[in-house]
């Protein structure tokens, strides 16, 4: 199965308020912030978005929020992944009903075996019509760890390829002489993913800066390595210091600086202390990213 889904997709936070209900109107501020940049489209209510946290009602209203508040033309990837396969079948078949462009899912968390993966996988796929990406993240679920374990799940009605979080790019290169759809995964390495011929890339920080990631993407296209490396540099720069505080919450505090309020991160995450704001501030300001304190 064919698709042009390809370019540049932040994988959304989702604003919530304190008791961690979905807030619309941020979102629609989010939605607008990171479509003004040029970004090929969005992925919604995965890991960064805290998908796996909500409820499968209210992660269908985000679903019916990320369609109607995209522009026409835009890809609306939905992660309809849960723990329940039950859960994951209706979050799968809301997708395609709302006019998402294709659905995706992490395995669900636990000690399962590859074939219970696969059996898992098979029932997303087919939920719907849609096209599907499965979710390759060895240290998230080492039960799909082989190039093999990958292709059979490739082969599965309606998977049109993967977002591939690893850091063995040779094995990212094999899947794409397949002729899969291969979205790189971790957002310091945008550039040698699509070095060795990623479609394009999904990440947390693309919520941030998503200009710098559209012209990482934009310079490898057009086969200028060493620009976008600096880009990427840059976008590194950011990535560290931002990483010296728990990620989620510290992604949502400078969203929230910058006029997108999005909450507090939900439990078990703990969120960010005064201390931890204030020394983020500060690493921000000292950076070349002293703008995203919003002063």
């Amino acid at each position: 199965m064919q698709t042009q889904i390809q370019g540049i997709l932040p994988a959304l936070i989702t604003p919530l308020d304190s008791a961690g209900v979905f807030q619309e109107a941020a979102f629609e501020k989010l939605l607008a912030r990171v479509y003004a940049t040029g970004i090929d489209g969005v992925y919604v209510c995965g890991s960064t978005g805290e998908g796996l946290l909500q409820s499968v009602e209210q992660r269908k209203r985000v679903t019916e929020a990320a369609v109607r508040w995209s522009p026409k033309g835009k890809q609306v990837i939905i992660h309809t992944g849960a723990a329940r396969t039950a859960d994951a079948v209706e979050l799968s078949r809301h997708a395609a009903k709302t006019g998402a462009s294709a659905i995706s899912s992490l395995p669900p968390l636990g000690s399962y075996s590859f074939e219970e993966l696969r059996g898992y996988y098979r029932a997303l796929s087919t939920a719907s019509d849609l096209p599907f990406l499965v979710y390759y993240f060895p240290a998230f679920s080492p039960a799909v760890s082989t190039l093999g374990h990958i292709l059979e799940l490739c082969a599965l009605p309606n998977v049109i390829g993967l977002k591939f979080t690893d850091h063995d790019f040779y094995r990212l290169s094999l899947l794409r002489n397949t002729g899969a759809t291969v979205f790189n995964g971790y957002d310091e390495m945008l550039v040698a993913g699509l070095l060795m011929g990623a479609n394009g890339g999904i990440g947390t920080f693309y919520n941030l800066v998503p200009e710098l990631f559209v012209e990482v993407y934009q310079l490898g296209c057009a086969g200028k390595w060493t620009e976008a490396r600096a880009v990427q540099a840059r976008i590194n720069e950011l990535i560290e210091l931002t990483l010296r505080f728990p990620c989620i919450p510290a992604v949502k505090t400078i969203l929230g600086w910058n006029g997108v309020p999005c909450g507090p991160a939900l439990e078990p995450r703990r969120g960010m202390t005064a201390e931890e704001e204030v020394g983020l501030r500060k690493a921000l300001l000292a950076s070349s990213f002293g703008y995203l304190v919003g002063e």
